[in-house]
């Protein structure tokens, strides 16, 4: 069976995700801990974060996945942009060990023009003080990009050069995003194009790293550098692709769909065809 989910809202309070997640259907899910719109968090109360964790083992939902907000940039050049996006990764880790949520993933951030080698540095430094700052068994999961201008990411070797270089390597691990890895260039279309994939993410960071598939369609083409999220079977990597990828080692991990809001189809119904797709009856 898959273990399959959404990113779902944390409206009200956080506990009501886990609520929603399953209203649809899903043994796994994803979640912003806060606010992901601010630099700013409101602390978490004691009953919010009571009701949480007695909702994740009631359902017996999970893993679950926090993620990082949208602001934080990891590999700024700019000094004040910096501070706060440490600090918001260290806040991060607290709130997910407070929640029990064993994993959280984080963008590796844009280094704006000032080059990889200064992204890279600011990057592992980053990684470097918030994992010496908060104890615990959370692992921080690098999310793989688009490929975009000055974004760092976009190659699974980019990545490896990260884990290499932090101190806490056994606290690191690898979320891949399908829409990002595609639209970076790795080809997801047919069996051979997965398999070839799953054989250079093995090689060059190590299959083991790898804890979460974000399971997305891609509005752009293989190698537009487009970070354009689609629905599963919509875009440019087809049906076909998805039905080659659950049927890959990447079938057998969560999976997570970040698919867009709009009419043309619910988060329910991305969730049904990737069940069909894989040859599950609805449940």
């Amino acid at each position: 069976m898959l273990k399959l989910g959404l990113h779902v809202s944390i409206s009200g309070s956080i506990d009501k995700a886990v609520d929603r997640a399953v209203e649809k259907g899903c043994n796994t899910f994803q979640i912003f801990t806060r606010n992901p719109r601010g630099w700013r968090s409101r602390d978490l109360t004691r009953e919010e974060v009571e009701a949480f964790i007695e909702k994740v083992e009631k359902f017996k939902i999970e893993p679950v996945f926090g993620h990082m907000p949208y602001l934080p940039n990891l590999a700024s050049p700019k000094d004040e942009t910096y501070r706060r996006s440490v600090e918001s990764l260290i806040t991060e880790l607290r709130r997910c060990v407070e929640l029990k949520i064993p994993y959280l993933v984080t963008h590796l951030g844009s280094h704006l023009g000032a080059g990889m080698e200064i992204g890279f540095k600011r990057i592992i430094k980053a990684v470097n003080r918030a994992l010496s700052e908060v104890e615990g068994n959370v692992m921080l999961l690098l999310e793989n990009t688009a490929g975009t201008k000055n974004s760092i990411g976009g190659s699974f070797e980019d990545i490896r050069y990260i884990i290499e270089r932090v101190d806490y390597p056994e606290r690191v691990g690898v979320c891949f995003d399908t829409c990002h890895g595609f639209a970076a260039g790795y080809d997801l279309r047919t069996m051979e194009s997965v398999e070839s994939t799953i054989k250079m993410l093995d090689e060059v960071i190590g299959f083991e790293r790898l804890k979460l598939v974000h399971l997305n369609d891609s509005k752009g083409g293989l190698n537009s550098r487009i970070d354009r999220h689609e629905h599963i079977g919509m875009g440019m990597i087809g049906e076909e692709g998805f039905r080659n990828i659950l049927r890959s080692r990447l079938g057998q991990l969560p999976l997570i769909l970040e698919t867009p809001i709009d009419k043309r189809r619910s988060d329910v119904e991305n969730l049904q065809k990737v069940r069909e797709l894989a040859g599950e009856t609805k449940s």
